[in-house]
């Protein structure tokens, strides 16, 4: 079999010197610089090109022999002199798939060493940038203490740390929501979760004196009973939100029943086919669309007991409440639904039982709705009921004559119905307000011990908020609503006054909770120590007994330890009532029975549990 000319060519003897050349020395290395030096000097060899590079303009490429590989040992020529032949025995293909899985290992091997040095640069540069701030920094402080090598570097890696920290803390927690990248966290206390919706301050200067019994509302509501609950619904102050509030966000034994694609759920006492909400989602409109106070106070009796004589109806307390909103937000706000094609034709406006005539109550528009009027075509009815909406339906119309405006002067008639309104609203088992949302779920729950499952929702962004008007619109939607004006701020201050006097008494009552629990366990201690003298006394007469067989002296040592622990027991329970009280009863003497004591504190433990 003929060899390839590779492989004879590689079992050929090695060239010899040329003629001329300097004999080999003992050291190889120095042998083979003075070889190449000598070839490199040579005009034309190979080695002068390999050593001169590329010509001007051509690199060398990555896979270049000369920026690759470095010069060959001995034992890697060897090497490969004795791999050559086997290379040459492999087909041409195989041959070429080697030498590209070559390639391929050359390339990764170069890309691992670019970004290993990328990266000890960028570390290094990145020392240089901290070193530098450093210096600036601490420098004063290192020409001070001469600060060595050992604390830089510690001091280098603590800030290094810190922003690493930093990083993680950006990922678990971005954005503001974590209270500790905020620096109020550091410097203020908790925040009040009933704080003030619209931010301003939680405390304010009261404008209005309320009696007590202005302020606490406390309603023994009995949903097994016979109370009802009317809610009375001013268009546009948020009451849908709040209704349904009522009937699906409430925590009661008998849920209210709400099926998919209707509005009106069923809301029946327990074990009772009754329901306890008078209301739009409850029972709809049983008194007309958008009742009023005037229209629900005649018309809710006769719709709950139905055809009963008034003598063989329970007595009922029907608690009324309401929601209110700013005069200008709510005035707007109707004027959009209006524009929509809201009419609310369907309103009965029953007073003094009759509805009114077309002359006492005219239409501001002749077509089917007011859809798309303007807001000054709106402004400029005179009959437009959305003006001082809210008074008209908080008050009794029936003492101004209803709708007709002849009865009395107008000046008089808006003092009547404002004084009206103030007073009804003042005697409402609960109102709310549309623009503090969590105190309107607070007041409920204390008034009528009812818990909501989700908290209520603050949305600051409306359609009334859409609309931008300028100073002098605001200021004539203001006199168009002068009343509303008043008793929204009327409403306002005893709202938050309510609110305040709620909350103290929270937190008087969580005191005194606290110290019964603290007098409870002091008791508890001294019981146990007594317990546990009256024991160790006890093995004692045991002892005594069995070294002493006279009973005569085992019974008066029996009297003499009662004594011993009635009169520590009298010591101890009149030093805490001279604590407690030392000026409460100064005649009055300390009581010297053990009984009396012990039962007096045992019953107050248990009326505390």
């Amino acid at each position: 079999m003929a060899l390839p000319a590779s492989a004879v060519r590689a079992f050929e003897p090695p060239p010899q010197p040329e003629r001329g050349a300097p004999a080999r020395t003992t050291c190889p290395r120095r042998h083979s610089r003075v070889e190449a030096e000598l070839a490199a000097s040579r005009p034309g060899s190979v080695a002068a090109s390999v050593r001169a590079g590329p010509p001007r303009g051509v690199s060398h490429g990555f896979h270049s022999r000369p920026l690759l590989e470095k010069p060959r040992k001995a034992s890697s020529s060897l090497a490969g002199a004795a791999c050559a032949p086997l290379f040459a025995l492999l087909s041409r293909g195989r041959r070429r798939r080697m030498h590209v899985l070559r390639r391929r290992w050359d390339l990764g091997s170069l890309c691992r060493a670019l970004l290993t040095r990328g990266l000890a640069a960028l570390g290094h540069s990145l020392k240089h940038v901290l070193g530098a701030i450093f210096s600036k920094i601490f420098g004063p402080l290192a020409s001070v203490g001469n600060m060595d090598e050992k604390s830089n570097k510690l001091l280098l890696a603590l800030v290094t740390l810190f922003l690493f920290a930093v990083i993680v803390l950006q990922y678990v927690c971005p954005g503001t929501e974590c209270q500790l990248l905020r620096l109020q966290a550091f410097s203020s206390p908790v925040p009040d979760p009933y704080r003030s919706e619209d931010e301003s301050s939680a405390r304010f200067v009261p404008r209005y004196n309320f009696t007590r019994s202005d302020l606490l509302r406390k309603v023994d509501f009995d949903i097994k009973g016979d109370v009802l609950i009317v809610f009375l619904h001013i268009q546009k102050t948020g009451g849908t939100t709040f209704r349904r509030h009522l009937v699906r966000n409430i925590q009661l034994e008998q849920p209210c029943e709400c099926r998919v694609g209707q509005k009106k759920c069923t809301c029946h006492r327990p074990g009772k086919r009754e329901t306890w909400l008078f209301s739009r989602f409850s029972t709809g409109w049983s008194c007309g669309l958008h009742a009023d106070w005037t229209e629900l106070t005649s018309c809710v009796p006769s719709v709950v007991d139905g055809k009963r004589a008034s003598r063989l109806r329970p007595s009922r307390n029907f608690h009324y409440i309401t929601i209110l909103r700013d005069p200008v937000s709510r005035y707007l706000s109707e004027w959009r639904h209006v524009q929509r094609g809201a009419t609310w034709k369907a309103s009965l406006h029953v007073c003094d039982g009759r509805p009114p005539t077309s002359e006492e109550l005219p239409s501001c528009y002749t077509g089917d709705d007011w859809s798309g009027c303007p807001l000054k075509e709106f402004m400029d009815c005179p009959y437009n009921l959305a003006n001082n909406r809210q008074v008209r339906m908080l008050s009794d119309l029936t003492l101004v004559g209803c709708y007709n405006l002849s009865v009395m002067p107008e000046k008089q008639r808006n003092k009547v119905l404002l004084e009206s309104a103030k007073s009804n609203l003042k005697h409402m088992a609960f109102f709310g307000l549309t623009e503090f949302q969590r105190k309107t779920q607070y007041l409920f729950e204390k008034t009528f011990n009812m818990n909501f499952i989700s908290p209520f929702t603050q949305y600051n962004t409306t359609r009334a908020s859409s609309v931008e008007i300028n100073e002098e619109i605001q200021k004539r939607i203001e006199g168009l609503n002068f009343l509303d004006m008043e008793l929204y701020s009327y409403a306002k201050d005893l709202f938050l006054q309510r609110y305040q006097f709620m909350r103290q008494k929270d937190h008087q009552e969580a005191r005194r909770k606290r110290q019964e629990q603290r007098r409870f366990l002091k008791g508890r201690l001294l019981q146990t120590h007594f317990l546990s003298q009256g024991q160790g006394q006890s093995q004692n007469l045991n002892q005594n007994q069995s070294q002493n067989p006279n009973p005569n002296a085992n019974q008066n040592l029996t009297q003499n330890l009662t004594q011993n622990l009635v009169q520590n027991l009298t010591q101890s329970s009149s030093q805490k009532e001279n604590r407690e009280s030392p000026k409460q009863n100064p005649g009055k003497e300390q009581n010297d029975s053990t009984s009396n004591g012990t039962n007096d504190y045992i019953g107050s433990v248990e009326k505390w549990r």
